[in-house]
């Protein structure tokens, strides 16, 4: 069955970056000029999928405003004469189809993922920790829709980290299928390097078959009460094959400031209206340090 649907989860309270995100979401940080959430959006129509269910709390309201339309932004943009900027901002409303849901207490990423299940309904999606900046040729999560095609089983991104990192990330034990892709033989949540059964980390984009919903429902809560993702993952497991794809890109970690940082950098950097401004003062404060 065809991938028609993602999911984002954006609920989180975004306490690193306290206190920017006191009353703006985390997701609406700016990469330069535009929101990291965009970004996120940007990559789901690059890679075909119209639908979007984006799981967010209390105070998140500046995420609908976002991609909904701004009738008087553009009335007064169309008066000034600016016909670039009202196109895009015209098009932010376009990207995709969106609906809200609503996740009232933070239980968690499982439980997340599980209350956009009406929404979902029996067919497989794409899943997205926003916090991911992926940037790729091929969007990220086209990669894994194409694995998806090839073998009809949920799919999670992953790349290598650094053994001492291990315990930042869910492992997996792979099988080595083919470039780039691994059969998922076990998972394990943030394991000490002695005891990780490799150094492919899952990273912010998933493929998920619907009985993951199933698998959701039977996972006990843990630490906080909240339902972990990777222990469904890991019950789905015994019912069907999951595979991991070692995507090709660059991938930054917007939930924490200094990642925001870098990716805004490289971003500006790539940008012919800010590179030779932005370079003069990056020398410049190379000069400084001396």
């Amino acid at each position: 069955m065809k991938v028609r649907k993602a999911v984002i989860t954006a609920a989180g309270w975004g306490t690193r970056f306290l206190p920017a995100t006191k009353v703006q979401p985390k997701e609406m940080l700016p990469l330069v000029d535009r929101p990291a959430l965009q970004y996120i959006i940007e990559e789901i129509a690059a890679s075909g999928i119209e639908h979007v269910v984006i799981v967010t709390a209390s105070g998140k309201q500046a995420i609908e405003n976002h991609f909904d339309r701004s009738f008087e932004l553009e009335h007064f943009l169309k008066q000034k004469g600016h016909s670039q900027l009202l196109h895009e901002i015209q098009a932010i409303s376009q990207l995709a189809d969106i609906c809200y849901v609503r996740q009232s207490e933070q239980l968690g990423l499982g439980h997340a993922v599980l209350i956009t299940e009406r929404c979902v309904g029996n067919e497989p999606f794409a899943l997205f920790l926003p916090d991911d900046i992926i940037r790729a040729d091929v969007p990220a999560i086209k990669q894994l829709l194409d694995v998806y095609d090839r073998y009809g089983c949920s799919v999670v991104a992953v790349e290598p980290v650094a053994r001492h990192d291990t315990a930042s990330y869910g492992i997996i034990e792979p099988e080595h299928v083919e470039e780039r892709i691994f059969r998922v033989l076990g998972l394990v949540e943030k394991p000490e390097p002695e005891k990780a059964p490799s150094n492919l980390g899952i990273v912010g984009r998933y493929i998920l078959t619907p009985e993951i919903f199933a698998m959701l429902r039977k996972t006990p809560p843990g630490k906080g009460g909240e339902i972990q993702l990777t222990d469904g993952l890991r019950l789905l497991l015994d019912d069907e094959p999951v595979f991991a794809c070692a995507f090709q890109g660059r991938r930054f970690d917007t939930g924490t400031p200094l990642g925001l940082l870098l990716a805004s950098l490289e971003m500006a950097l790539d940008r012919p209206d800010l590179r030779d401004n932005l370079m003069a003062y990056l020398r410049s404060l190379e000069l400084y340090s001396k």
